[in-house]
């Protein structure tokens, strides 16, 4: 298939810009756990794995998951025993156990009653996510969304994003561009229409769910592919998927629900998709051990704040995809910390 140069490419890097935003949920996640959860004194002498963490503490397993991660990645716990069990580290005992020579714990205690903190306390003890940062009284994004006004601010926001992961996930396709893409819950169609830019023979369609379905309509107008990009609005879960198209994109959309939810997606994706069809999954990943990287492990923490699910490793999604008869074969950075993975049967 033939490719165009990529249009619109970041001339420069804007890797600091990305990361503060999608990181600012990960210092109140630090304070709770230092301040209220006082985790690391508890640790100090008594190590223990994920189960009992969430049972000491009457905390929920994903939210726990995704603050020892945070915790992990930033040198304060490590892993042992095969990744089961959580110790603190040298650092940790140091300055956040109680009775600790340089104790930092009152240096936190500070900001303890901050509003952020108190949100991801509450995402702790319930499992549900807290109200949107900036948005005063506002629903969880799940059910924002459903409002004209914030989809249109939170689809703004995505798209700009989407405009620099567009680039990167088209150049990640070189030599392997679908013929017929399927953009599921694709958001403004930023990434439907990167690949289209990148490769005139391709053709797309941007599955979304209203009021955001309009949106998408009017990006894709304004980038004047109306022809070859199409939209159908659906409910991705409860509504059927449109057929013949030979690859399904899920482009920052798993982290945004939990396991089970991710596993009903996939699920509909390969059996939609025909034979010798491809998934591609494009997102920030976790390392497989849960050891960071740093950047993801501040992301998911914001994801566990606002929404039913978190980041994803590699081979949490390949296990996912092996028991649908799938397996990853490869794997491409695109751009701010994502990856692009394929999956084929």
């Amino acid at each position: 298939m033939t490719r165009l140069p990529l249009p619109n490419v970041p001339l420069t890097d804007p890797t600091a810009i990305y990361r503060y935003r999608e990181s600012l949920a990960a210092i109140d996640a630090l304070t709770a756990a230092i301040v209220h959860l006082d985790l690391f004194t508890a640790l100090a002498d008594h190590p223990a794995d994920l189960p009992s963490i969430c049972r000491q503490f009457s905390i929920h397993p994903r939210p726990t998951d995704t603050l020892c991660t945070l915790l992990v990645a930033n040198g304060l716990l490590r892993r042992v025993d095969n990744g089961s069990v959580l110790h603190v580290t040298n650092t940790a005992r140091e300055f956040l156990v109680s009775g600790g020579p340089f104790d930092a714990r009152p240096y936190y205690a500070s900001i303890a009653d901050k509003p952020g903190v108190a949100d991801f306390l509450t995402v702790l003890r319930t499992d549900r996510p807290a109200n949107w940062p900036g948005e005063e009284g506002e629903a969880d994004w799940h059910a924002a969304m459903r409002t004209e006004a914030f989809a249109e601010s939170f689809t703004a926001a995505m798209d700009c994003r989407g405009r620099v992961l567009g680039s990167g996930l088209a150049a990640a396709l070189t030599g392997t561009a679908p013929r017929r893409l399927l953009d599921v819950g694709g958001g403004s169609g930023a990434y439907a229409i990167a690949v289209a830019l990148a490769f005139p023979e391709a053709r797309a369609t941007v599955l979304e769910a209203s009021p955001v379905d309009r949106i998408a309509r009017r990006t894709i107008s304004a980038a004047g592919l109306d022809g070859r990009i199409d939209v159908v609005t659906a409910d991705m879960f409860a509504d059927p998927w449109p057929a013949d198209h030979d690859a399904h994109l899920f482009s920052n959309v798993l982290h945004d629900w939990n396991e089970s939810d991710c596993r009903r997606l996939l699920e509909k994706s390969v059996a939609a998709l025909p034979h010798g069809g491809r998934l591609l999954i494009h997102d920030m990943l976790l390392d497989d051990d849960k050891s960071g990287p740093l950047w993801a492990a501040e992301y998911s923490v914001l994801l566990t704040t606002v929404t039913q699910g978190r980041l994803y490793s590699a081979a949490e999604i390949g296990d996912w995809l092996a028991n649908l008869g799938m397996r990853i074969v490869a794997r491409a950075p695109t751009a701010l910390g994502r990856s692009v993975l394929t999956g084929e049967r």
